[in-house]
């Protein structure tokens, strides 16, 4: 895999977003080894309070749950692309629930891809990195 950047900790900034704290921990751990540096929401509502601090730098991608309490991964991708700054920043949908996947939602959420749990890790990093590189208005949807 071609990142670009040299390793931990010196790569883009991804804000992870799942109400579970091994599922968080495991997603951190991945994409640190592929290069990224890491920070964390437990739900939605934390993510969203975390993107619009303007002290804070912005993620280059957000990895969302789909399932969350009390504000899940449908709650924060409304918001965030109801909030016209992060407009550009692509969107990953982590979810174990295959109708989620099936939904017509889905397409037009805004989300930029998505990943299945149990999710491949080499999968997830070669998602978030393409994402990383490109940016979201090369994988905006038609």
């Amino acid at each position: 895999m071609q990142t670009g950047w040299a390793g931990p900790g010196d790569g883009p900034l991804v804000l992870v977003c799942d109400d579970t704290e091994a599922i968080r921990r495991l997603l951190r751990i991945n994409l640190e080894l592929g290069g990224f540096r890491v920070e964390e929401a437990a739900d939605g509502h934390e993510a969203m309070s975390r993107l619009i601090d303007a002290d804070r730098e912005r993620p280059a991608v957000i990895v969302l749950d789909s399932q969350m309490a009390p504000y899940d991964g449908w709650w924060a991708i409304a918001a965030i692309r109801s909030h016209h700054p992060l407009d550009d920043v692509p969107v990953v949908l982590v979810t174990a629930t295959a109708t989620d996947l099936e939904s017509p939602e889905v397409s037009g959420a805004g989300f930029d891809a998505y990943v299945s749990k149990p999710f491949d890790p080499d999968d997830l990093v070669a998602v978030v990195s393409r994402l990383a590189a490109a940016g979201r208005a090369r994988h905006r949807r038609p």
